[in-house]
């Protein structure tokens, strides 16, 4: 070990991560509001706590607005600098934004709190990123805590060689972000891998350099060490109740390795244990309710054999229930690696893991592969998501693209006209004076927002428009 003495920062995923990846992101507000006093004082580099999953669960499951949490949050850790995830040109939906939706977006994630925006690719596409840095450093002037990190998503394969990083680290400096991350959704990162990916990121800039990993494989502590060790600056890492698993390595236990170090984090061990004491009972609730399984909560080294994250193992798992098809998980499984490599081999992050799995699915089940294409399988390979690391397949694009049809080569949001307008006129035919938050909830989610719409007005108003009778104008308040 180095004897540079070099304090490493840690972000704290409770709030987020590490509940999106074991109780499927369903934590309320509630249950977090009582901790933050304390959490306020730890000294975390960040509290990760809004963005990804969070904002979809909040309106659709626990009937909460989204920006109303984040305003919570805000105000019950004043101290603390809070962190977003951003699925660029996605922002955090599933399909390309315009790039007006996702200027506003940056903006009113930072006018209601948040500070540090996690900005990923599922393609590592640079082209898909630079809109929403640009607003973030545009935003400095009147929010000067706003910082712009830029997340490289991990994979293997044969073009992710340490050049193929390197370079890309400087890309990402040369875009205009704060810092960097190496986003880890699979667990594949092995401790000697991630000691030669710091060393060869260090080689392509300067920016501070984060690492995002699951213990999914059980690689993530061992991990984490060595890239410290290779010059990491910053760790992810969740509070014990809700680490491990397919969450993050524990925060109490990477905080006490590191202790009497060169890298000691300078954290104290008896207030964390006051917020892992916190969250225990928690834990054991949704446990016993069945919220948590027990199946996500060990390690499984065959993720490095077939690369699935933790929640596209759980799609396939489902799509193949569904199907009757129980049986062919294997074969499925063995299928997902060969539809990554036809479609050139992109990271396995959402939506390219939904979309490569989705499709192996599908291939196993008719028997033929590329028989039957769905369309966002259709809309990858037709370069509407950007650019795949290497070609795709011609074979399969000839089965999968229409006759005369070629693949997008330029920036798929040059294609999008301003979305903005029609979002706002939409929106107000549901709700009176929307806010510019609500016409952002309609934009991602229009299904789930106009029925948080009517959920939100029947709290108001205390009536409730489905069980009214409308014809005899009778309201059951």
């Amino acid at each position: 070990m180095s004897e540079e003495t070099r304090k490493v920062g840690i972000t704290e995923t409770v709030l987020r991560d590490a509940h999106q990846s074991l109780i499927a992101t369903r934590m309320p507000i509630e249950q977090m509001t009582p901790i933050l006093d304390k959490m306020d004082k730890i000294g975390y580099h960040a509290v990760e706590c809004w963005g990804g999953a969070t904002f979809d669960a909040c309106l659709r499951f626990l009937k909460e607005d989204p920006w109303e949490r984040l305003r919570t949050l805000r105000k019950g850790l004043p101290h603390c600098k809070l962190q977003m995830l951003f699925r660029g040109q996605n922002i955090l939906g599933y399909n390309h934004y315009a790039d007006d939706v996702v200027e506003e977006f940056v903006l009113r994630s930072l006018d209601n709190g948040i500070d540090v925006i996690r900005i990923f690719d599922c393609l590592n596409d640079i082209r898909n990123l630079q809109t929403a840095v640009k607003a973030v450093q545009e935003a400095k002037k009147n929010y000067p805590n706003a910082h712009a990190q830029i997340a490289l998503c991990y994979t293997l394969g044969d073009a992710y060689t340490l050049e193929y990083w390197e370079k890309l680290a400087h890309d990402v400096e040369e875009l205009g972000a704060d810092s960097l991350c190496i986003k880890d959704m699979a667990g594949l990162l092995l401790p000697q891998a991630g000691y030669d990916l710091v060393k060869a990121l260090k080689r392509g800039t300067k920016l501070p350099i984060e690492i995002h990993t699951h213990y999914t494989s059980g690689m993530g502590s061992m991990t984490y060490l060595k890239c410290i060790e290779a010059g990491a600056d910053i760790i992810d890492t969740a509070s014990t109740p809700f680490a491990l698993g397919t969450s993050q390595p524990s925060t109490d236990v990477m905080v006490k390795a590191l202790q009497g170090t060169p890298y000691d984090t300078g954290l104290d061990m008896d207030k964390l244990i006051e917020i892992s004491d916190y969250f225990t009972p928690y834990r054991e609730q949704c446990i016993k309710s069945g919220l948590m399984s027990t199946k996500v909560l060990g390690v499984n080294v065959n993720t490095l054999k077939y690369q699935v994250p933790g929640g596209m193992l759980s799609n396939l798992i489902s799509q193949l229930h569904q199907a009757g098809k129980d049986d062919k998980l294997t074969e499925v499984l063995e299928e997902v690696p060969r539809v990554r490599k036809d479609f050139g081999e992109p990271p396995l992050v959402t939506p390219s893991s939904q979309i490569v799995g989705t499709q192996a699915v599908m291939n196993v089940i008719t028997g033929e592969r590329y028989k039957m294409v769905p369309k966002e399988s259709h809309k990858l390979v037709a370069g509407e998501f950007g650019r795949t690391v290497k070609p795709m397949d011609p074979d399969m694009m000839a089965k999968v693209l229409k006759p005369g049809e070629t693949q997008m080569t330029d920036r798929p949001a040059d294609h999008i006209a301003p979305q903005l307008p029609k979002f706002r006129e939409e929106t107000a035919k549901l709700v009176p004076n929307p806010t510019p938050e609500d016409v952002l909830d309609y934009a991602l989610f229009p299904q789930v927002a106009t029925d948080f719409f009517n959920y939100r007005k029947a709290q108001q108003t205390k009536v409730d428009k489905k069980e009214a009778d409308t014809n005899a104008k009778a309201y059951p308040v």
